[in-house]
This record gives C-alpha cells, structure tokens and sequence, in this order.
C-alpha cells in the first residue's frame, strides 16, 4: 500500500477497524472455512493461519467460536 504504518493506523482507526481485527477477521473466516470443508488437520491449519503453534490456535479459535476447532468440526458433521 506504500503507506507509512502510522498513516495506515489512523485510517483505520477513522473506520473504526484495526489492522489486528482484519487480521483476525480473515483466520477466522478461513479456519471455519476450511474446518467445515477441507480434511486438513488442525495443526496444518494452524500453521497455514500464521500461527506459532496449534495451542495458539486453539486459544484463538476458542475466542471466536467458544468452542474447540475439534468440537466445531464435529458439531458442523452431526
């Protein structure tokens, strides 16, 4: 974007978002995504999200959904 990091800050800011939220926005979108459709395991999941490690990811996903991305697979084939 060519934009220094605190002009990109503000403008989000001045739209009521944050470069943390999209971020989030988009894994959880693509984790529930992939979850519901894909045969990956958790753990490749995980590290194709960007995260360190897959307990981040399940402390991450448990935050979104209140639920472990094992239950959420499993209530989403019940």
């Amino acid at each position: 974007m060519r934009l220094p990091v605190t002009t990109l800050r503000r403008r989000l800011a001045q739209e009521g978002q944050s470069y943390r939220g999209i971020k989030d926005d988009i894994r959880r979108t693509l984790a529930e995504s992939w979850l519901r459709n894909s045969a990956r395991s958790v753990g490749q999941i995980a590290a194709d999200l960007g995260f360190s490690e897959p307990s981040a990811f399940h402390r991450a996903f448990r935050k979104w959904a209140a639920k472990s991305p094992a239950e959420f697979r499993r209530d989403i084939r019940a």
